[in-house]
């Protein structure tokens, strides 16, 4: 019986443990960000163009996106597909740009 008590004692700690130190959840994707990035192109009439060929940089940049540190602009396809720029925007704090809507 001290057997059982016991195993059953060390089970519940790992439990316990495991339930402390289990890795958090990523953080809920950033949809209001994402949902004011598609009003944006909405408002300036770019969201069909945008969806059929891209988003240049260089637009995004002229409506006051900037590059987040690290992020290395030359490396990324110019223009950024739509997909490319709603994943961005639900990156939150990991995107490679900053919004001024988000």
């Amino acid at each position: 019986m001290k057997k059982l008590v016991a195993t059953a004692a060390a089970g519940a700690a790992a439990l316990a443990i495991g339930v402390v130190s289990a890795p958090a959840a990523s953080a809920a994707p950033d949809t209001a960000c994402q949902r004011a990035g598609l009003a944006v192109l909405k408002d300036a009439g770019l969201l069909s163009a945008v969806a059929k060929g891209g988003l240049p940089i260089a637009t995004a940049v002229s409506v006051g996106v900037a590059p987040r540190e690290g992020t290395d602009v030359a490396s990324l396809p110019d223009p950024l597909p739509l997909s490319v720029v709603l994943a961005d925007h639900r990156a939150g704090d990991d995107s490679l740009f900053i919004y001024p809507w988000c």
